[in-house]
């Protein structure tokens, strides 16, 4: 054991003495590795951070949650020329699975509005995300009240001109004003504020509620109509507790198929989609870029790999006479083998160290230019990357080492001369 400590000891110093005396040469050999650890570890840096980003978007909604639209979230086997023509999912279809599903938790039908302006006074907040829903959207999308209330199932029936905004509204509105009872205006029609939500922060999978604004649906299914194209409904529910989702979804399709008057051999004119699904979809996704990212970045690590096994051929060349010395006063094979292995490790591991600086130097760097967007070297991929580097830096030496212990002393003293 000792006598590896005293290889180990000796390579490092073979290996520091190589960088000050080859300066360049060693410089252009680790950038190769160096490069390439900074490829792959930048790659899957960027993608686990981009995963823990949507996992905490996803953490405050329940993966039972289920939508059904005209639209799917991820890819389908159906053409494009089957399903562009699907109808609207309509008020009617939301009540009739309201009453006849009991194993529905909850419900909510929503219409996708898009954007638009509210004013009060001579103020005005541009951009506001209009949720138009029923009355239930308050507990199927985790929305919390700061100030007032949601509005309630009375005023969703009737379509009551009410209005719950989000805190960033409210500040571009309001001020330090209390906003409970104004009058803004929303759709060229008043609206009173009944409610303002607790502020969230970023929205990872869509809008931020900050900046959002609830409405009662019936409010613009009296403007628009339900057949209105421009604009996309939607019926977002869950399962009651202990309920199964995959029964739970058949039996929901089944009525809406019924509803809707499909016979058997027809396909489904509405798109059931799993909260669970597109999770599922997403992970695919990340693991995918991560496969894609690895591959392309450890062309990088050929190179660096390649650049390792040059200069160890050019050390065992520069040190055949003192090889020819070592193994002349009793030196084993297996001895200079060591030698030359661990030596090329180290300088692997000098360029995996700059490698993994440089991400570390761009985590810091890129989390600072991104507001609500942090880049995060974990160290898991800290021991991936110096592994790594320690592996290519095994391999490319292997060769050269391997050279290097079966040179002939007598030879080796000669050719050094």
């Amino acid at each position: 054991m000792l006598i590896y400590l005293r290889v180990l000891q000796e390579s490092f110093f073979f290996a520091l003495n190589a960088l000050r005396t080859n300066i360049l040469r060693t410089f252009l050999s680790l950038l190769g590795v160096s490069i390439g650890i900074f490829a792959i570890i930048g790659v899957l840096a960027a993608i686990d951070s981009l995963e823990s980003e949507i996992k905490d978007g996803l953490s405050s909604l329940d993966i039972s949650t289920i939508y059904v639209l005209r639209f799917s979230f991820g890819p389908t086997d159906l053409e494009p020329y089957q399903y562009e023509n699907f109808p609207n999912v309509s008020y009617d279809e939301f009540e009739m699975l309201q009453r006849s599903m009991p194993e529905m938790g909850a419900i909510t039908y929503t219409v996708f509005s898009g954007a638009e302006n509210i004013k009060y006074d001579n103020k005005t907040a541009t951009g506001v995300n209009i949720v138009p829903a029923t009355e239930t959207m308050y507990e199927l999308d985790g929305l919390k009240i700061e100030e007032g209330r949601f509005y309630n199932e009375s005023e969703a029936n009737s379509g009551t001109p009410v209005v719950v905004i989000g805190s960033e509204v409210a500040n571009s509105l309001f001020g330090d004003s209390y906003p409970i009872g104004r009058k803004v205006r929303l759709y060229g029609n008043k609206f009173t504020v009944i409610g303002v939500l607790k502020k969230e922060g970023q929205g990872t999978l869509g809008p931020s509620k900050d900046g959002s604004a609830y409405i009662p649906v019936n409010f613009v299914r009296k403007i628009y109509g339900d057949n209105n194209r421009s604009r996309v409904s939607a019926l977002i529910m869950k399962p009651r507790e202990g309920a199964d989702q995959d029964e739970f979804i058949a039996s929901m399709e089944q009525k809406l198929r019924n509803y809707r008057g499909l016979k058997n051999d027809e396909i489904s004119t509405f798109f059931v989609n799993p909260l669970k699904g597109f999770t599922d979809f997403l992970d695919q996704v990340t693991s995918t870029l991560t496969l894609i990212g690895a591959v392309i970045a450890s062309f990088s690590m050929l190179v660096g790999g390649f650049g390792i096994a040059n200069i160890m051929f050019v050390s065992v060349k520069e040190r055949t006479n003192l090889i020819g010395i070592q193994k002349s006063l009793g030196a084993k094979n297996r001895f200079i083998l060591s030698q030359f292995l661990f030596e090329a490790i180290i300088l692997a591991l000098f360029g995996g160290l700059f490698g993994l600086l440089f991400v570390w130097l761009g985590t810091i760097v890129a989390s600072g230019l991104t507001e609500d967007f942090e880049f995060v070297l974990s160290t898991q991929n800290i021991i991936y990357g110096a592994t790594f580097s320690a592996s290519v830096g095994l391999i490319a030496g292997l060769i050269p080492a391997i050279v290097a212990s079966r040179l002939d002393p007598v030879e080796a003293i000669r050719t050094g001369m």
